[in-house]
């Protein structure tokens, strides 16, 4: 490999502020940074004493550098953060979290829906949050359709139907799709909803107060009962939620770094309310200090997830970083409104931040605790199979039914248990249904034929199963390329097929070895061979239930893909589709009358 000639590209390099990317020999990102002075920063790197070990390994494997010229500081900033999202950099500080956060959707429709929702924002609408768990999503919708009479029905649900379901009898719905509510005081009951999801519960109370006294003035005491109750229940839960303090929106932010571990807690309050917490453990070079750890979560946690909703006007911080003024210029930037960050906080805020510092510490002490258990079933499977160290394992299961939908999974386990951004599933094709054997050849292949990143080859691949798919396996590794080279283990269940009575074969089957049930190295063999099967299964059922929904559709003359597609999208499924009378199925776009009838008598014949 040739050596990176930083001298050559120094010279050319500006003084103006922007963002770095360094890359490796494979043109993989390996960090991205920022600067004021990009000459002057990116200089620093190759001083002939770097003091960290972190900076000494970063630069060895430098074989290029790209910059991006930013017009101010904090352009780089954002700029910055939204590429560390995108790369996930490996001697970045990374904010590990598997989900997107999960939010509120108000819908865009004649009787808007209250729903969950996590990913992209498609679906029109207005969208409240986030919320730091799907539970506290969970709790609010379930409070406020006690409070507000909003539907959270599915909409192939809500269009089906002929008459009031359940919750309008249980009071927890208007029935807007029966009409036994008008679209004006469906619509004011949307209203105080969006007021209640932006922190105004105050407003909406006062509102209801005015509803109740004019409902009383008119002699509506019916009426004037249901504001009354909506009145009650409101300041129930404001009692149930409220925060002994002053401040209607803040951040605070714990963190705590112990034997190489840290923790960053996040104390979300909004509308003077406890809204929830959450602690994040980010991956963390070695190295890596305080001040960089924490700048580093502050710009992910805020910038990259771009969601201007999550950020607080008043963010405390557990200490000062180098960098508070830029963030908290960048992050007002983002906002549109002014953003401070605390440091040397004071009474309540003092209070808050040794609360999130105490939920950092605790966190942490019970994820060094769940390690050290981990940590021990590493020691003893590398002791029982002879290994040095193990950093990956994989391991594969097929699943199919008869023959039909085969799907091979294959997971992934490194240091710290189940990496799931690293499953994967493969449908399996091109070979004699029921032949497992062939299915593992085909699983294998997809995973490993155009493999060159030796860092992804696991040190222990585990094969569900005999002798016969681990032969299998053993014959597709005779042409391996790589110099390093996996262990391949068979894991064959006894005869009686009882956990803990697990086999495992070594060189076809040549040597075996039967560890105790009560061995943690077992323990993690049979979590990672369990999680092989889950995940097979899964696909396979998805799989199958794909094909069922689809060959019903497809034996209808006329019904191709396009006119398949719309039935299922428009109707909600295979079970909406059947459900729908003629007039509902003649209203899916590309369906005529008399198509309409022709799906209708079909699906009915059928059943």
């Amino acid at each position: 490999m040739a050596v990176f000639d930083h001298k050559s590209f120094l010279k050319t390099l500006t003084t103006e502020p922007g963002v770095y990317r360094m890359y490796d020999k494979e043109h993989q990102v390996i960090y991205v940074g920022k600067a004021k002075n990009l000459k002057k920063r990116v200089s620093s790197y190759f001083r002939s004493n770097i003091p960290d070990s972190k900076t000494q390994v970063l630069v060895s494997n430098i074989a290029n550098i790209e910059v991006t010229l930013t017009n101010t500081e904090t352009e780089a900033l954002l700029l910055e953060n939204n590429l560390i999202k995108k790369y996930q950099p490996r001697y970045n500080i990374l904010l590990r979290d598997d989900k997107s956060y999960p939010y509120i959707l108000l819908t865009d429709h004649r009787h808007p829906r209250l729903a969950f929702h996590r990913g992209a924002r498609k679906q029109k609408g207005e969208y409240f949050g986030p919320f730091p768990s799907s539970a506290a999503v969970s709790e609010s919708l379930r409070l406020m359709q006690k409070i507000f009479p909003v539907r959270q029905c599915e909409d192939a649900y809500y269009r089906a139907r002929s008459r009031p379901c359940l919750q309008h009898q249980l009071k927890r719905c208007s029935a807007p799709c029966v009409e036994k509510v008008s679209d004006d005081e469906y619509s004011n009951q949307v209203d105080l909803v969006r007021q209640f999801l932006s922190g105004k519960s105050h407003l909406v109370i006062e509102a209801l107060v005015a509803k109740m006294e004019q409902a009383s003035l008119s002699l509506n005491f019916e009426e004037a009962a249901k504001f009354r109750d909506q009145i009650a229940l409101l300041r129930q839960m404001q009692e149930q939620q409220s925060v002994a303090g002053n401040f209607a929106e803040m951040d605070v932010i714990g963190f705590v770094q112990h034997n190489g571990l840290c923790a960053v807690h996040m104390l979300m309050i909004r509308d003077h309310k406890i809204l929830g917490s959450k602690t994040y453990f980010p991956k963390v070079p070695k190295d890596s200090n305080d001040d960089e750890i924490l700048t580093s979560f502050i710009g992910q946690y805020y910038i990259s997830n771009g969601s201007n909703a999550r950020i607080a006007s008043d963010i405390v911080l557990p200490f000062d970083v180098a960098e508070r003024t830029e963030l908290a210029a960048g992050l007002t930037q983002l906002a549109k409104r002014k953003v401070q960050l605390r440091v040397n906080v004071r009474a309540e805020r003092a209070q808050y931040l040794a609360l999130a510092n105490k939920n950092a510490h605790n966190s942490i002490m019970v994820k060094q605790s769940a390690q050290d258990a981990i940590s021990k079933r590493y020691a003893l499977l590398k002791e029982a199979v002879g290994l040095t160290d193990i950093d990956r394992m994989e391991c594969f299961d097929i699943s199919h039914t008869m023959g039909e939908n085969t799907v091979a999974s294959c997971v992934v386990f490194d240091g710290q248990g189940p990496n799931t951004r690293e499953y994967r599933r493969y449908n399996v094709t091109g070979i004699t249904p029921g032949d497992d054997y062939a299915a593992m050849d085909f699983a294998l292949n997809k995973r490993y034929a155009k493999i060159t990143d030796e860092q992804k080859v696991p040190d222990i691949i585990f094969i569900d199963g005999g002798k016969g798919q681990l032969a299998r396996a053993e014959a597709f590794f005779e042409d391996w390329q790589l110099e390093k080279m996996p262990m391949l283990i068979g894991v064959a269940k006894g005869t009686s097929r009882k956990p803990g009575l697990e086999t495992l074969l070594f060189d076809g089957g040549r040597k075996t070895i039967n560890l105790e049930s009560d061995s943690p190295a077992l323990h993690l063999i049979q979590h990672i061979r369990d999680e092989s099967h889950r995940f097979a299964i899964a696909g396979h059922r998805n799989k199958r239930q794909k094909q069922r929904t689809q060959s019903v559709l497809e034996e209808i003359a006329g019904v191709g893909s396009k006119r398949r597609q719309a039935l299922l999208k428009y109707l909600g499924g295979l079970q909406g589709v059947k459900s729908a009378n003629l007039q509902q199925l003649g209203q899916v776009p590309g369906i005529s009358p008399e198509l309409a009838e022709k799906i209708f008598n079909h699906l009915h014949d059928k059943a």
